[in-house]
């Protein structure tokens, strides 16, 4: 079939597979240009690495890097939808696909689940597999970006993107038209707090951690990075003083809580830079932030994307001893939260409107790489031509 992208709001609802192989393969490449000394020395199936949350976004690019330059066995936790009838799959099905193909070239190991990350069931498939390839999970990366969770007694609760105490109202933007507008967020209810924490705290990477502790299978000192964000004061309403803030805090007093009761694993935090991603394009004022952030950080040959970040968290970050701020958190947000650089979002920010916003934003790049989330976007590729879409994960039968 021949596969367009197909917007409706902050979403694509469709996914161009040699699109997405072309996204992971850029990736493998970079990682690949940056590791031709430093793979020398590395034994590959040497050690494992656990991804939840593995196929788009940071979590696919913290395994390309565990993989590529490090030479991880690596086993990926998904939630992804396979193409069925006329419809794509998801992109991050097809980006599974990809790395696997890829890691195979290598001869590198990758394995992957397909399954809901906070099922007991999920996490059993994942110790029997441990079990039988790999021994011990010696790295876990803990990506969830998930807008729902199914309780044990089946009910189903969502995360929710609200200001917590007061409302809230900014300025934000719709990129496709390129016009500015204000937007006022609603106060969460306390439900809903409770809620967002359970989906997006500390709840399911503390279950996590203790059930490969129980089975034996999690070896001592073993590294635990889950991924947060926090940003500016510009977006502190709606973000780090909001519900998903609140979430992300318990984030941290979880792995707090962690490195207190098990001495022999270090469990980490690392702040990230703000960049495109399925999660950050669903909240409201942080895209108009992004956009102004991207024109800034590439003026200045500062910026991004998600596949740098990870370099540099393995490469230079998780050095012996590690490189933590006064709360123990690892900064990857070290170049977006520089003064000159905030001084001048901040200067755009207050200027922008309707009128002037490709002047002071970067409207082009950031949805660039929203398309190229799903695929689409590169030039060269021929989005006119049919491509199959049944594409399957090696690993998956």
């Amino acid at each position: 079939m021949i596969v367009k992208p197909n917007i409706r709001g902050f979403i694509c609802t469709t996914a161009h597979p040699i699109g997405c192989f072309e996204n992971v393969k850029r990736q493998i490449e970079y990682i690949k240009l940056k590791s031709k000394s430093e793979l020398k020395d590395v034994k590959k199936g040497g050690l494992s690495a656990l991804i939840i949350g593995a196929s788009a976004g940071y979590g696919l690019s913290s395994r390309i890097v565990a993989a590529f330059l490090k030479g991880y066995n690596t086993l990926g936790i998904i939630f992804e939808k396979p193409a069925r009838k006329n419809r794509t799959a998801t992109a991050g099905w097809y980006n599974t696909a990809a790395f696997e193909k890829f890691a195979q070239k290598e001869n590198l190991y990758a394995k992957t689940i397909n399954a809901d990350a906070f099922s007991k069931d999920t996490m059993q498939e994942t110790a029997n597999i441990i079990k039988k390839d790999l021994g011990k999970i010696d790295l876990i990366i803990y990506s969830l970006a998930a807008p729902r969770r199914t309780m044990p007694n089946k009910s189903v609760i969502y995360s929710v993107l609200k200001t917590i105490g007061k409302p809230y109202e900014n300025k934000t933007i719709n990129m496709e038209k390129k016009e500015i507008f204000n937007i006022k967020i609603p106060v969460a209810t306390k439900e809903e707090i409770e809620n967002t924490v359970k989906v997006m705290g500390g709840e399911n990477l503390k279950d996590w951690v203790e059930f490969l502790k129980n089975e034996k299978i999690l070896s001592n000192n073993a590294n635990i990075i889950s991924f947060s964000y926090e940003g500016p004061e510009l977006t502190h309403e709606i973000y780090k003083n909001g519900t998903i803030g609140k979430a992300k805090q318990h984030l941290l007093e979880t792995t707090n809580t962690l490195n207190k009761k098990f001495s022999n694993i270090n469990a980490y935090i690392s702040v990230n830079k703000a960049l495109v991603t399925q999660s950050s394009s669903a909240i409201p004022v942080v895209p108009l932030y992004i956009s102004i952030l991207y024109k800034i950080m590439k003026e200045e040959n500062l910026h991004e994307e998600t596949i740098n970040q990870m370099y540099r968290l393995f490469n230079e970050k998780l050095r012996t001893p590690v490189e933590l701020d006064a709360e123990g958190k690892i900064r990857l947000d070290d170049f977006e939260m520089l003064p000159n650089i905030q001084q001048k979002v901040e200067l755009a920010f207050n200027n922008i409107n309707s009128s002037n916003v490709e002047k002071y934003a970067d409207i082009k790049g950031y949805t660039t790489d929203f398309l190229h989330i799903f695929g689409f976007a590169f030039s060269n590729i021929n989005y006119n031509e049919e491509v199959d879409v049944n594409i399957q994960i090696p690993s998956i039968n």
